[in-house]
């Protein structure tokens, strides 16, 4: 009965937007043997995917709200499920494995679940790739496109930033793994910016530190300079911003090895170059994340196809011969990432999960 009820628990994960595949290994339902006790899965599957408050959740499921509050906060303070505060009133929900109950886990990572999570992420990288809307985008760094006229507002991210007014700041997950797993990597650590309630859940459960907006337009500063890929949430309303590199990553990593990166991830830019203006110092060649740059016969050239549009060689050209140019026909991004976002993938994947079933086929 103990292994009945992460089975079923493995299947409502996968009912929510970010979903939660099989594997012939059965690391998933290993990965969440390691986090949840069975009495926490069983609550887990009586939660719904929108917050609700103790009384609403107690009413449902048959407890009294004196037992049931403190078992959902410390599974919230666990990152077993999500907490929100509206007032002073707290708001619990089910939430995806990722981006979501696996990020929750940074103070709570070992080698052997980074070593398990290593195994899961490619059933997890070919699950999203089956869904047209990503959790994520690619976003150029400001002084890609400081200069380019017509720039829409959500891609303009010290704008967004700026508009924010809960700052937190964490260690990146993907380096901290990589660390475990003997992978150090050289870049900066402390570079994961959340805002709103994200920001304010990370705050709470001390997984991240309260910075100003001052600090965090520091850290887009630091994450240029140290050619970090902007990769925030695929909203316009912010909800985090992840400073990645191909080297940890899972989406870049798994984006590079591709025949075609571009697209692997949601960007709104590419990068051009201007040959009259290339003196070929191969600046922008060290600064690609994707190997996009390729020398040709009379000045360096952009593979299109690997083209990201983080900008990053544009900020370092000498002699302005790299621009950003603007993506024909790219849909703008969802409002809301909590809200929007999860919702549209949600969408997506139950009708790809019916389709696969012959539901409304006459199967």
């Amino acid at each position: 009965m103990t292994e009945d009820v992460y089975v079923r628990l493995r299947e409502f994960m996968d009912t929510l937007p970010g979903g939660y595949p099989t594997t012939p290994t059965g690391v998933e339902i290993r990965i969440l043997k390691k986090l949840f006790s069975p009495e926490q899965a069983e609550l887990t599957m009586k939660l719904r995917n929108e917050a609700e408050e103790v009384p609403v959740i107690a009413a449902r499921v048959g407890l009294g709200e004196v037992e049931l509050a403190p078992r959902l906060e410390e599974m919230a303070q666990k990152g077993l499920i999500f907490r929100v505060w509206k007032g002073n009133k707290a708001f619990y929900q089910a939430f995806q494995f990722v981006v979501g109950v696996y990020e929750f886990q940074l103070k709570n990572l070992d080698r052997e679940f980074c070593e398990m999570i290593e195994e899961y992420q490619p059933y997890l990288g070919k699950s999203f790739l089956s869904i047209k809307t990503r959790q994520m985008r690619v976003i150029p760094v400001e002084s890609a496109v400081g200069s380019t006229p017509a720039v829409e507002t959500y891609n303009r991210v010290r704008e967004l930033v700026k508009a924010q007014k809960v700052f937190s700041l964490a260690q990146c997950i993907c380096r901290k793994k990589q660390g475990l797993l003997g992978n150090e990597c050289t870049r900066p650590k402390e570079t994961c910016l959340q805002f709103g309630d994200f920001a304010q859940f990370y705050i709470d459960n001390k997984w991240a530190r309260a910075i100003s907006r001052t600090d965090a337009l520091e850290i887009l500063d630091l994450a240029e300079k140290s050619a970090l890929v902007l990769c925030p949430s695929n909203s316009q309303e912010l909800a985090s911003i992840c400073c990645c590199c191909p080297c940890c990553c899972p989406i870049l990593r798994r984006a590079k090895l591709m025949p075609r990166p571009a697209e692997a991830v949601i960007s709104y830019y590419q990068a051009k170059i201007d040959p009259e203006l290339c003196s070929a110092c191969g600046l922008c060649i060290e600064r690609c994340q994707m190997a996009a740059i390729k020398e040709g016969q009379d000045s360096y050239e952009i593979a299109e196809e690997k083209c990201i549009g983080c900008g990053l060689c544009v900020s370092v050209c000498p002699t302005e011969a790299l621009s950003m140019v603007a993506k024909p026909k790219v849909q703008a991004p969802p409002n809301d990432f909590f809200h929007d976002t999860l919702q549209r993938i949600q969408v997506e994947r139950h009708a790809i999960q019916a389709k696969g079933k012959g539901i409304g086929q006459g199967a």
